[in-house]
């Protein structure tokens, strides 16, 4: 049962992964082919395609938000971690400095930071080593 319990895990872990690239990768070129697609005549620009994308990826962001929070839950049922931690606002603690209400870093945390990390990495490989001048060669 615990190897069960372990493989579930790294499956949700898994899926959170790709919902986070999904989320920061997937959806916006996704939504800019479907947005380019809308454009067939370069000439005449309308605003259409451009609400389209806009709005694609806002809701699809809320949609894939919402799935890995789903997930994450999921991970924290079959971890055994029982409820989140209740988050107590700034402005409503003590002001003797206490930890009350401190949020439980999660495993969607962990992921999320991971894949924005590796996205930045990459981002700054390709843009110092593999874009090349902007300046046109003569």
């Amino acid at each position: 049962m615990s190897m069960n319990r372990s493989l579930a895990k790294v499956g949700l872990i898994v899926l959170m992964a790709v919902g986070s690239v999904l989320l920061w990768i997937g959806s916006p070129l996704g939504w800019l082919w479907i947005g380019s697609q809308m454009q067939k005549d370069t000439q005449a620009a309308g605003f259409g395609p451009y609400l389209v994308v806009l709005a694609g990826i806002g809701v699809t962001a809320v949609a894939l938000a919402k799935g890995l929070q789903r997930l994450n839950r999921l991970y924290g049922d079959v971890a055994g971690l029982g409820e989140p931690v209740r988050v107590v606002m700034p402005w409503h603690r003590g002001l003797r400095g206490e930890n009350e209400g401190r949020a439980q870093r999660t495993v969607l945390d962990v992921v999320m930071i991971v894949s924005v990390a590796i996205g930045a990495v990459v981002m700054a490989y390709w843009f110092f080593f593999l874009a090349g001048s902007p300046k046109p060669s003569s």
